[in-house]
């Protein structure tokens, strides 16, 4: 299908309803409130990772049109954590959101705007009317043409009101780290400080936007690294001298001391906003930039084709490394068998590789799904993956977030790779619960270690513990609680012979270090195994009518030069709800048939359209060099079958009212 779909009725905005409001003041804030401006509703959850690239995009847009757009976080919570308004009013300040916040635990304003994925945005115009529903990232751009029109718009029917918006700032925290995120040790003589006959360790402090380099007591700093200004740069990052940049720094890994003398640096760090791979050098504090283009990974580079190529598994990627993009790698570990870095990159749900000695960088596991598959690398799902730690027998073990699971790469001597998962069900399956590992349940885990007798800890986030599976036994069992937001774990190696096992966490809402002893006789948890708290649509068996609504913004063009420039692809869990209607193909139109058979499940649904900017040849083609843009949305959509429910599905990449 290649025409766009626009609608021409007025439809009322809904009234924006939820438990508080966060960046108000403690005022509550309702549209009549805000008429005059342009609202735009984001519908987010702070365990997205596309959600936190969407903040990321918007503040370009708030700071241009600070006197006419209001924007409105939506914070609809997937995971039961989320719904804690101290941990919401945490991300607020972690992410610096610098807009009014909604706290919607019960999903009121997003059912009422029939949201149905992380993140949706909507405008609302001056008159309080809906104009546009999109889902996804990368609406940058045409949310500028829009909000241009509007304002042309309304301030000539006079119907816009300029001045400043209802953000109030809150009171900021302090402290030595804010919202760290991973560590690493750094052993006697290898750090940058006067040596240590115990070592250091070595802290992504996140929310300062710098590395700190802290002694054993997890007081004492003995360097920083980084301006502590949000943005990027190389050069000197070692003290009041610093010049170098980082924007949210997140994984750390040291480099064999082979390795290092022959690339120039010690450390490879995971600077996830800035989409790029640093360098540091121990020996002088300088920081370099190892891989990455600065602009965040959504497809390969080349013409804007939806094919089944176009985003996905591609193995060695070619080119200069500072010409490939990356999407927020979040965590790094050193794989002897591969003899290099691999990356959690969060931001395509996909594992990849860095070689300090040659630059090349690969996608080694994952299609760029997202979702809970095992298998060959180039089939596998995985979900906003975050943690790795290595074995003794070279696999890598991955804390894969949003399907709450924890994730396995056995690599073989040759170095092909199998997937494999030791705990979790899917992307709607969370809870906590100890015992075999087929029914117990993580929530949103962020770091993974393995300890001296094989078995592995898991920074378990969301339930604020640490978690730790038996291979042998295969069961799961807890070593600590009360934690708030543990975002690593790590084998302590600074102890003495004979003293007990100790862990290292990072407790991200608590802004610390801490040690955690490793008991012999593990808890045992269970707390029940939970869904995410979200409505199952309701549907019937057999056909069910899809369609995917995508117009394209103002002054760009479908780009059909290579056939339609729209894609579906479509599975489900359990594979048996789909009879028929599964797979890939072009357009944005589909007719499935479900099961009478299947009680529930989740429809995946992954819709693309390709789009490049005008204006047109006198021909009507687009012309050669135009800049392109891939727009994409993967759905995971609950559904109740039952003999009353809908018999059509509509969803919207790019709506327009």
């Amino acid at each position: 299908m290649s025409e766009t779909v626009r609608t021409h009725h007025r439809v009322r905005a809904s009234e924006l309803v939820g438990r508080n409001w966060l960046n108000t003041g403690g005022k509550t804030l309702d549209l009549e409130a805000l008429r005059g401006k342009i609202v735009l509703l984001d519908f987010w959850t702070f365990c997205c990772i596309n959600c936190l690239h969407v903040l990321d995009e918007l503040r370009p847009l708030e700071e241009q049109y600070s006197d006419v757009l209001v924007t409105v976080g939506v914070h609809s919570p997937k995971f039961e954590h989320e719904a804690d308004p101290v941990a919401l009013a945490a991300a607020v300040e972690r992410y610096e959101i610098h807009h009014p916040v909604l706290d919607d635990p019960e999903l009121e304003t997003w059912k009422a705007y029939t949201a149905r994925a992380w993140p949706t945005l909507v405008v609302i115009d001056p008159e309080g009317y809906i104009v546009a529903h999109l889902s996804g990232e990368g609406h940058a751009d045409g949310l500028a043409v829009l909000i241009s029109e509007l304002v042309a718009q309304h301030e000539a029917k006079g119907t816009l009101h300029r001045g400043s918006g209802p953000y109030v700032a809150p009171e900021p925290t302090s402290g030595t780290l804010r919202f760290p995120g991973k560590a690493l040790f750094l052993p006697p003589g290898r750090g940058f400080s006067a040596p240590d006959a115990r070592g250091s360790w070595l802290v992504t402090d996140t929310g300062h936007h710098r590395l700190v380099e802290l002694g054993t007591d997890f007081h004492t700093v003995l360097g920083t690294f980084g301006s502590g200004t949000k943005g990027y740069g190389d050069g000197p990052a070692a003290g009041d001298s610093a010049v170098a940049q980082f924007n949210e720094p997140q994984g750390l890994v040291l480099l064999p001391e082979d390795v290092a003398s022959r690339a120039g640096y010690d450390v490879v760090i995971a600077d996830s906003v800035n989409h790029r791979l640093r360098g540091l050098s121990l020996a002088d504090g300088k920081a370099s930039t190892l891989a990455g283009s600065g602009v965040q990974r959504l497809l390969e580079a080349g013409p804007a084709r939806v094919d089944e190529d176009a985003v996905g598994f591609t193995g060695e990627l070619g080119g200069h490394p500072l010409d490939v993009a990356l999407s927020s790698p979040w965590d790094l570990v050193w794989s002897r068998k591969l003899n290099a870095v691999v990356i959690a990159m969060a931001g395509t749900h996909q594992i990849f590789s860095f070689d300090p000695l040659t630059g090349a960088v690969a996608i080694i596991a994952g299609n760029g799904l997202e979702g809970l598959l095992d298998g060959a690398p180039h089939e596998a799902w995985f979900a906003q993956p975050s943690g790795l730690a290595e074995d003794a027998e070279g696999s890598i073990w991955v804390a894969d977030s949003e399907t709450s699971a924890l994730r396995k790469l056995v690599v073989d001597d040759d170095g092909a790779i199998t997937v494999e998962s030791a705990i979790g069900k899917g992307l709607f399956d969370f809870g906590f619960r100890d015992g075999p590992a087929a029914e117990a349940r993580l929530q949103h885990p962020l770091g993974v270690t393995v300890l001296p007798d094989g078995s592995v800890a898991i920074a378990d986030t969301y339930n604020g513990a640490v978690r730790r599976y038996d291979p042998t036994s295969g069961t799961v069992s807890t070593l600590a609680r009360g934690l708030l937001e543990p975002s690593d774990v790590i084998v302590d190696h600074t102890q003495s012979a004979g003293s007990e096992p100790l862990l290292v966490v990072v407790e991200a809402n608590q802004h610390q270090l801490v040690y955690v002893p490793i008991p012999k006789e593990a808890q045992q948890v269970d707390e029940g195994a939970v869904q995410t708290h979200r409505p199952k649509s309701p549907v019937a068996p057999g056909p069910l009518e899809l369609t995917v609504r995508f117009t394209a913004p103002t002054g760009q063009k479908l780009d059909d030069r290579w056939g339609d420039p729209t894609q579906l692809k479509i599975s489900s869990t359990p594979p048996e709800l789909l009879v028929s209607g599964g797979g890939t193909s072009v357009g944005l139109l589909r007719t499935l048939e479900l099961s009478s058979e299947v009680p529930e499940g989740v429809l995946h649904i992954t819709a693309r359209a390709a789009a490049c900017d005008g204006p047109e040849t006198e021909d009507g083609e687009i012309p050669d060099h135009a800049a392109c843009h891939l727009y994409q949305q993967d759905w995971g959509i609950p559904v109740v079958l039952q003999g009353d429910g809908d018999t059509e599905l509509v969803l919207d990449l790019r709506g327009m009212d």
